[in-house]
Order: C-alpha cells, then sequence, then structure tokens
C-alpha cells in the first residue's frame, strides 16, 4: 500500500478534492506538474513535508465556510464537460478581456518604471489567444467525441465513428497545450514577484495582479479536470470497447 509521500500529487488531489485548496496555498503544482511523488513536489515547491501531510490530513473538515467539492471522480462525463464548459471555459472566455485590458493601462502607464509589466502583457495576451482556440477544439472536437462515448457505452453499442484515430491523439494535443500554458503562467509569476505589486501600484496595478492570480488558480483546477480525471476516463472507456 502506498504511503502519502510516496503517491502523486495528482493521484491525492484526485482522491480528496479538499486537497486542491492545501497544494494551491503552497504552491505546489497538481495540474501539470501533478505526476510528481508528493515528496518530490514538496521538495521543488521548498516546502516541509510533513507540514504538507499534515495539512492533508484535516483538508475539508471543519471548513463550513469554503465551497463544497464534487466529487468528480463519481459523475458522468457529460456531467464533468458541462461543467467545465460552463464554470471554467466560460471564466477564461470572460477574465481574458477583462484582464488584458487591466494590463494594457498598466504598461502604458507604469512601463517606463516596471518594465516587466509590458512583458506580462505580452505574455498573457499570448495564453489568452491559445486559449481561445483550446477550448474551441475541446468543445467541437474532443468533449463531443467523449460523450458520444459515454453513451455508446451505457447501449452497450460499439465505439462511435471518430475524425481521428484514437482519442488519444486530441487528448495528447491538449495535454501538451495545458503543459505550455501552464509554463507561461510560470513565467508570469516569476516577473511579477508572485503577483505582488510594488509600493507604488495603482488601483489599476493592484486589479491586474488579483486578476492574473485568480486566473491561474482557475486554471490550475481547470486544467487538473481534464488531465487528471476526464481524460483518464476518456482512455479506459475507449479501450474498454
Amino acid at each position: 500500500m502506498q504511503t502519502t509521500t510516496e503517491k502523486t500529487v495528482r493521484e491525492i488531489a484526485v482522491e480528496n478534492p479538499s486537497s486542491v485548496r492545501v497544494f494551491e496555498s503552497l504552491g505546489i503544482d497538481y495540474c501539470c506538474g501533478g505526476k510528481r511523488p508528493l515528496s518530490e513536489a514538496c521538495a521543488h515547491a521548498n516546502v516541509d513535508l510533513e507540514r504538507v501531510i499534515g495539512l492533508l490530513a484535516t483538508a475539508g473538515r471543519d471548513d463550513s465556510k469554503a465551497p463544497a467539492n464534487e466529487d468528480w471522480t463519481t459523475q458522468p462525463a457529460g456531467k464533468l464537460i458541462a461543467h467545465i464548459v460552463e464554470t471554467h471555459h466560460a471564466y477564461v472566455r470572460g477574465e481574458v478581456p477583462r484582464v488584458g485590458a487591466l494590463l494594457d493601462k498598466v504598461a502604458a502607464k507604469h512601463g517606463p518604471t516596471h518594465p516587466e509589466t509590458a512583458q506580462i502583457r505580452d505574455l498573457f495576451s499570448a495564453i489568452g489567444q491559445e486559449l481561445s482556440v483550446h477550448l474551441l477544439k475541446e468543445e467541437l472536437v474532443l468533449f463531443p467525441y467523449i460523450e458520444q462515448m459515454e453513451q455508446a457505452t451505457l447501449r452497450e453499442a460499439s465505439r462511435p465513428p471518430a475524425p481521428f484515430g484514437s482519442v488519444g491523439g486530441p487528448i495528447a494535443n491538449m495535454l501538451a497545450e495545458h503543459d505550455d500554458a501552464g509554463a507561461v503562467l510560470a513565467q508570469i509569476r516569476q516577473l511579477s514577484g508572485g503577483y505582488q505589486a510594488p509600493a507604488d501600484a495603482c488601483p489599476t496595478f493592484l486589479a491586474a495582479y488579483l486578476g492574473l492570480q485568480e486566473f491561474e488558480r482557475d486554471l490550475h483546477h481547470h486544467i487538473h479536470l481534464e488531465n487528471n480525471i476526464l481524460f483518464p476516463r476518456a482512455l479506459e472507456m475507449e479501450k474498454a470497447f
């Protein structure tokens, strides 16, 4: 039996959704970097392993003020897809233009004294464009096919025809794009000093950094649901035909 330290961060996040808040608070990557064992992930994030184990042991207890954490491992793939699209895809589409506009103003006003703001603006603009295409590929191609497979499984029918070979092909592409997005956000976090606005920051500057921080948090959870729950389930469904 695996100990907690031997389990990957992904396994812990899937088994205990409340653990996600622990990982987020400590800067431990549970989505793109979720394949690391917990001990290795703690070392990479420079946090004490025993402290993390203690926090994980109490995650979800006496937390009535926190939002409920749906156990998506027990829900139909179609319901999970609807949640991803209605919650996380909608969030990306709303926040990219909003945060982008804030960053434009910040770079224009503070760029001479804080040149990193122009880099952050450009990186966020690039990730926004890439995610726009990424979301469409999921919604128009991959997600409908996963739902078709689920319906065929329930009817005990044969595997539905696909415009691609194995579902593993588009999933691999989505995983690679998730990694790219995660790398860009990590670069933005580094350039912004962990989203810490300088002493001379105006309200727009503060709002932009808060928006970036919230965007990163949402995207991490978004990617977790796909990488660690939806995509593995789709691959297992395909194997069963």
